[in-house]
């Protein structure tokens, strides 16, 4: 049922570029660890850099497990479910890296996300994964679920922050500096964004 792939591109690619949610699961190399698993939207917030480097928009949230984790160890995968059309379930097994606001390669990284303003969101950073393994399997028992349209809460929240009030945003809330774990998570105070 499930099959193997080189590289992304053709039908694999059109697939995952056209599905409006994915999801992200990282881990901690603690065997007590805690599994994170999150669900990502957001039309524009992901690309495909080449055959084997995805990247995703990583924006102002709850935590920061998913940085928290790339920064120990790397270790992500990403999974696209088909819930209209032909069953289908993919997913890139790689390793990922947070580019934060002040590394150089941050303002090449966002002309990628040309319909997003990423200064309404609350950008944290560019998750760049590249891919070690990429699967895909029948996904048979995905429901079908309408997709009506994006939510513009997250957006408005955020439109109204600039770098010092984002800092103290993050600075006030649990789980952004350090993970659950105490695994280092987001750099603050928030470095300047280099565009």
């Amino acid at each position: 049922m499930g099959k193997t792939y080189e590289r992304i591109d053709g039908r694999l690619r059109t697939f995952i570029e056209e599905q409006p949610v994915f999801f992200t699961a990282t881990a901690p190399l603690s065997a007590d660890g805690t599994v994170n698993l999150s669900p990502k939207g957001l039309k524009g917030s992901f690309a495909v850099l080449d055959e084997l480097t995805v990247a995703y928009l990583d924006f102002a949230g709850s935590n920061a497990e998913t940085i928290a984790h790339l920064r120990e160890n790397g270790r992500i995968t990403l999974m696209w479910c088909a819930f209209q059309g032909p069953p289908n379930i993919v997913r890139v097994h790689g390793r990922g890296e947070p580019v934060f606001r002040d590394d150089p390669r941050f303002g090449e990284l966002l002309t990628h996300f040309p319909d997003i303003d990423a200064s309404s969101h609350g950008l944290r950073a560019v998750v760049v994964v590249t891919a070690e393994l990429v699967r895909d399997t029948c996904g048979y028992a995905v429901p079908f679920m309408a997709y009506e349209s994006e939510r513009d809460l997250h957006a408005r929240r955020f439109a109204r922050e600039d770098d010092a009030s984002l800092d103290a945003y993050f600075t006030s809330k649990e789980y952004i500096a350090t993970s659950m774990d105490g695994l280092p998570g987001l750099p603050l105070p928030l470095p300047p964004s280099t565009v």
